[in-house]
């Protein structure tokens, strides 16, 4: 699962976190690896880029997102299991469910601290980075 402050660093080529977050995505569009985000990333992405910037470019961001990452559903029972963690930050708990419920391995997230208690590992792209062994003939992993 990719969390949506690393889309965020390579939308807005946000520095110094640009070049890693980027080489996370990268293997999503490469195929080396199945990336998801959680449904409400995308709404979040389309309302930033089109506040900052104007829809059309919100529309494409969006397009090019769907075009390479698996959207994963926030329904009621993600819901009331990120209630049932009892976080502070309710919209880390919804990421945290989602991923659990997609059988995700880890969250790649800048914020590692706000995932404390996950049900799934979270990461930092530099982690995940050191942690992939992709080699040849590898099935695709989902993250």
């Amino acid at each position: 699962m990719i969390d949506l402050n690393v889309l965020l660093d390579v939308l807005q080529k946000r520095e110094p976190h640009y070049r890693t977050s980027a080489r996370v995505v990268e293997l999503a569009v490469t195929g080396d690896v199945v990336a998801k985000v959680p449904a409400h990333a995308i709404t979040t992405i389309h309302y930033l880029v089109g506040r900052f910037r104007d829809c059309e470019t919100a529309n494409a961001a969006v397009d090019w997102l769907l075009r390479y990452l698996d959207v994963i559903p926030v329904t009621r029972e993600e819901l009331l299991r990120a209630g049932a963690l009892g976080w502070q930050d309710f919209e880390d708990a919804v990421v945290a469910a989602a991923a659990e419920s997609a059988g995700c391995r880890r969250i790649v997230t800048r914020n590692v601290a706000d995932f404390a208690g996950s049900p799934v590992l979270a990461v930092t792209p530099e982690e995940f980075m050191l942690d992939l062994d992709i080699g040849p003939g590898d099935s695709r992993r989902s993250y």
